[in-house]
């Protein structure tokens, strides 16, 4: 018993220097921790007691693992801003979609003069494009005829085994028939809600939202109700649960959602997975940054915990390899077949080019090497973004958590109105998207996403700043 209590105070020993480094910023935000080895050679103490001091400091959110690179100081030790709200359930509020303002929004992308905060892919410079480039030469040489006859209906034989070994991460629970690929993610999401749903049905979405499932849905002649999600920890089940018997099917972002970047624990997946698989509920898994994750490893999709078959796991490469491929894919479930049908009936097929291209890239071309480069750059971002946020934006700005993915949602003042602020920050010449484009109804008029996907330069910090000032002469 005094053993245990004297190894118990050894490791609390430790963790509390290193807290108070922490405090005092000696280990400033992102620092790279010691190594477990060298601080059990600095004390002289058990690798298991540096581990459990390490332990203890995560518990806390003071620190957190990034894969094969060792501890660092998290974000959420420094944040000197809070979390933004959850939004609300609302069943009979009056829809005001934002088609405007969207349509608004993309007519800059094609001003290489505007900062493009507003946009939903990584910068150019952060994507392997010679080492694509080269595989289409390759490709091309390697078959001449390549993209002049039709794939299968469900896709590109090398593209689907490629991707079922690359979701390691459900441990072998899919194999390449279980696959069928698309045109990129929202293509999959598309293709998705015609197989399970028909006009006048009522779909489960969170709120924010990504605008395009709601386009989506909308054209489909859909329902949609919003369900509050936390910035942290994604959809909430009890607000789910008060709606469920009014929904036809889900469509869900568990893994860091566009635009909150929240994460939903695996016990609520599992939760998720156990009370539609109940109600018989098609689950829509929207994927697309599962790959971009800040912890120490890729977090589970619901797909993993599904063993009825109800979840439509989709994903693609737009968000890490090449959005304009527009390659992606679905796992359909019990739903393959009517998938497979709606894809006949909207594309018949997919270019096979893109899909050689791809399912090579991830056989040979080093893809786990790039998504470890991608996912570091995007953390370093991130932690640049969040200091110019807390420096130069008003002081009551609430900034979101994002665990992974490249979006960054931002609560600002009532009195602020981001979609008429929008207009004087183009004259900037800088781009940023309203809050108000994440939700059918009139909300988040206060709210913002920013990109930091971008790579990173004096330029873009100078840009926050400008954008801050903007801000704050909105007062």
């Amino acid at each position: 018993m005094i053993a245990q209590m004297k190894k118990e105070s050894l490791y609390v020993r430790i963790a509390k220097v290193m807290e108070e480094q922490i405090a005092s910023k000696t280990l400033k935000l992102g620092d790279k921790l010691p190594s477990i080895r060298t601080i059990q050679k600095t004390y002289n103490v058990s690798l298991n007691t540096v581990k459990q001091a390490y332990l203890e400091l995560e518990s806390k959110s003071l620190i957190e693992p990034r894969a094969k690179s060792g501890y660092f100081v998290s974000m959420a030790s420094m944040r000197k801003f809070p979390l933004p709200s959850v939004g609300e359930l609302k069943t009979t509020a009056i829809e005001k979609h934002p088609e405007d303002l969207i349509s608004k929004v993309f007519h800059t992308l094609e001003d290489p003069r505007i900062t493009q905060f507003s946009l939903g892919v990584p910068d150019k410079n952060l994507l392997p494009t010679a080492k694509l480039n080269k595989g289409v030469i390759n490709m091309v040489r390697k078959w001449p005829e390549i993209g002049t006859t039709y794939e299968p209906m469900q896709g590109n034989i090398n593209l689907r085994r490629a991707v079922a070994k690359w979701s390691l991460v459900l441990e072998g629970k899919l194999n390449e028939d279980d696959f069928v690929t698309t045109s990129g993610a929202m293509n999959a999401i598309f293709n998705c809600l015609m197989a399970v749903t028909k006009p006048g049905d009522t779909v489960a979405i969170e709120t924010p939202v990504y605008f395009g499932t709601l386009q989506i849905i909308k054209s489909l002649g859909l329902k949609a109700i919003e369900i509050p999600t936390h910035p942290v920890t994604g959809v909430d089940l009890e607000a789910l649960k008060k709606v469920l018997p009014r929904i036809n099917a889900c469509c869900f972002v568990t893994n860091f959602s566009n635009p909150l970047g929240c994460l939903m624990p695996d016990e609520h997946k599992k939760e998720l997975v156990r009370m539609l698989t109940e109600q018989d509920i098609p689950l829509i898994e929207d994927d697309l940054y599962g790959n971009l994750f800040f912890g120490a490893s890729r977090p589970k999709p619901c797909k993993y915990y599904d063993e009825a078959g109800i979840v439509m796991w989709c994903g693609s490469v737009s968000k890490t390899l090449a959005p304009g491929y527009r390659v992606g894919w679905v796992a359909p479930g019990k739903y393959k077949e009517q998938v497979i049908r709606q894809k006949f009936l909207h594309t018949i097929s997919s270019p096979s080019l893109y899909q050689e291209v791809v399912a090579d890239f991830m056989e040979h071309g080093r893809y786990d090497h790039h998504l470890r480069t991608i996912r570091s750059k995007l953390y370093t971002n991130n932690l640049k973004y969040q200091g110019a946020i807390e420096a130069y934006f008003p002081k009551n700005t609430k900034i979101a958590q994002p665990q992974g993915g490249f979006m960054l949602w931002l609560e600002l003042d009532q009195k602020i109105d981001t979609a008429e602020l929008y207009d004087r920050a183009l004259q900037q010449n800088i781009s940023f998207a309203p809050g108000r484009m994440f939700s059918q109804y009139d909300q988040y008029n206060n709210c913002m996403r920013l990109n930091y996907g971008l790579e990173w330069n004096t330029k873009l910090d100078t840009d926050l700043k400008r954008l801050g000032k903007i801000l704050k002469t909105a007062l």
